[in-house]
């Protein structure tokens, strides 16, 4: 039996009778020889039917073959320069496991489709070549996440997912029955539990799944998406920031360096990622808002940036921009305040270029045990959810901070996305849970 391999190996198989099982993708025709595209799920691949080369009913049957049947194909892998991935396969025989029936066709075809069309498809849609390239540059943000941490002594340690409390306030939280009527809430971040983490550990990262009942109908949002959260124990803003930065440039550069073609099936600008380099150009609030203010935004001291006000700010950049020193009325309960402005708060918030806004948010967490119980009351949260947390403060409290970095967010900057309900395979979004 020929060796199976997957298009992804077939530059090493060259001259090599081998097979490889896949779906048709395309399908092409040409009098007395017929071109089959294969897809493996690690690339595609064009193949070469000769009818004088195979059985007449194989021939027939590869010549009259849907799209997305099934099949395994054996053959010999040439060179071909013109072809896509540079490789093809002179067809020896086929095996077709499953033909796609002519009366019900796959319903996704070469023509235009709606959004909606395509979201309810969307786990057919996932099969195309565009989400492929998505899915796969996702899939290196990720991997060079892990890896930056796991390179610079930060330990993973996983944080739950259901949560007595609120992280950062109770109105977009998921709440869910739990044992003996008990009530819990799906995460939102797990930054508090990390932050017991950093105390035990030093440098922690969690990685996980997070949840916001946002009734947001924006291209930024999701009610499910995925977010790692490093923090560090004696950790102030200044660190925090230069992790941020170097963990940035550290991802940008991966997928440049082993994303470049999926990138250009995306049509992504490449120069623009090229830019990514330290350092990011770092302004304060008041200077931000002064500069929103210049730009046309009615922004005032004191509010909150709105999507158009970071897509200003982002513009007059090529590279992604630090912000910091935001009001502390409206950053969450442990955010630690300047202690020479109390009304701003230690934390930064890093905007991506091109509009694409807050990749992550984050900065120094409150570590006086008075101050921290002020600030509890103060948000209304019911303090017995918290003892764990204020334990903290009393059993050798240090300065210490991080950050949450969205990956659906970094995943749609990166790959150029209008919309974040592509940067992960089945989106949740307000109005769709479906498939």
């Amino acid at each position: 039996m020929p060796q199976r391999i997957t298009i992804a190996d077939a530059a090493r198989h060259v001259g090599e009778s081998v097979e490889i099982p896949g779906w048709l993708y395309n399908l092409r025709k040409s009098g007395k020889i017929v071109f089959p595209i294969l897809r493996d799920g690690t690339g595609i691949m064009q193949c070469v039917a000769l009818k004088s080369a195979l059985p007449e009913d194989v021939f027939e049957e590869l010549k009259h073959l849907t799209q997305e049947s099934s099949l395994i194909v054996r053959g010999t892998i040439r060179a071909e320069p013109r072809a896509h991935g540079g490789y093809e396969m002179d067809i020896e025989s086929v095996e077709i496991l499953q033909k796609v029936s002519e009366s019900d066709p796959y319903p996704i075809t070469p023509k235009d489709h709606g959004v909606d069309f395509l979201m309810d498809h969307r786990h057919l849609w996932l099969r195309s070549q565009r989400q492929h390239s998505i899915i796969r540059v996702r899939h290196e943000i990720i991997k060079a996440v892990r890896d930056y941490f796991d390179d610079h002594g930060f330990t993973l340690v996983d944080t739950p997912i259901f949560t007595p409390a609120a992280c950062e306030g109770t109105t977009t939280l998921f709440e869910v029955n739990y044992f003996d009527n008990d009530k819990a809430y799906l995460t939102q971040s797990g930054q508090l539990y990390n932050e017991a983490d950093a105390m035990a550990f030093g440098k922690v990262y969690c990685f996980g799944p997070t949840f916001r009942a946002e009734k947001s109908k924006t291209r930024r949002h999701l009610t499910e998406f995925w977010m790692v959260e490093p923090e560090m124990a004696y950790a102030d803003l200044e660190e925090i920031k230069r992790v941020a930065e170097e963990m940035v440039i550290y991802v940008v550069g991966r997928v440049l360096e082993k994303r470049r073609e999926d990138l250009k099936i995306l049509e992504r600008d490449v120069a623009k990622l090229e830019g990514v380099q330290a350092p990011f150009p770092r302004l304060s609030y008041d200077e931000a808002v002064k500069n929103l203010q210049q730009h046309g935004s009615e922004i005032q001291w004191g509010g909150d940036f709105g999507g158009g006000d970071e897509t200003i700010l982002t513009q007059q950049f090529d590279r992604p921009i630090m912000v910091d020193r935001f009001p502390s009325a409206i950053k969450a309960f442990y955010m630690a305040p300047d202690p020479d402005r109390p009304e701003v708060a230690l934390g930064v918030d890093v905007l991506a270029p091109e509009g694409y806004g807050e990749i992550i948010g984050g900065g120094q967490r409150i570590h006086d045990l008075d101050l921290l119980l002020r600030r509890i009351e103060e948000h209304q949260l019911p303090r017995e959810a918290f003892e764990w947390y204020i334990d903290l403060r009393k059993y050798g409290t240090v300065p210490h901070g991080g950050f949450g970095m969205g990956i659906e967010r970094c995943v749609a900057w990166i790959c150029g996305l209008e919309h974040v309900r592509e940067t992960i395979a089945f989106p949740r979004i307000l109005y769709r849970l479906r498939p």
